[in-house]
């Protein structure tokens, strides 16, 4: 399938599940690494986003992530890049706007992190669900992506399928 294929299948998805989210009156949030807030613009693409996404949060450095409410802990023990931080990250955000869906991606898109350069590996992608307190963590390896806009959406249609199945 061509990349515009797939792009305008996953901002379908996404006003799908803004509207339902609506529907349900649950309100969501993200700390977005990988994915620059990516997920947060997709849902805010669809009428009405502003009754259930209560705020995000794009934690591109390992500091911002602390900041927001990530352990450091959790970043010295098992790295930027695993589930228990994608899982931290999730938590962190629905903690902090007191949202009903916390969403934390965090991973290695097209090229190694030069401030992590041992532990990021091109293409893995962990992302979290917190969903009233309870936390499902995953993990995707990717395959290469022509653009790193490729890489979020890619990203987003896998946190989207999960988050479909949780709902």
């Amino acid at each position: 399938m061509k990349a515009v294929n797939i792009e305008t299948e996953i901002r379908k998805d996404y006003e799908k599940l803004t509207r339902l989210l609506i529907k349900r009156q649950l309100t969501i949030t993200t700390m977005e690494s990988a994915t620059a807030g990516q997920i947060a613009s997709l849902i805010t693409d669809t009428e009405g986003a502003s009754e259930v996404l209560k705020g995000a949060f794009i934690t591109y450095s390992n500091e911002a992530k602390v900041m927001q409410g990530v352990p450091a802990e959790i970043l010295d023990r098992y790295t930027v890049y695993s589930k228990e931080t994608a899982a931290a990250m999730a938590q962190a955000c629905a903690r902090a706007y007191c949202a009903d869906i916390g969403i934390g991606v965090t991973g290695t898109m097209g090229n190694v992190d030069p401030a992590n350069p041992e532990a990021s590996v091109p293409g893995q992608v962990y992302y979290a669900i917190c969903m009233n307190g309870s936390t499902e963590s995953y993990y995707v390896e990717l395959a290469s992506q022509p653009t790193r806009l490729m890489y979020k959406l890619a990203v987003a249609k896998e946190v989207y399928d999960s988050l479909m199945k949780l709902l």
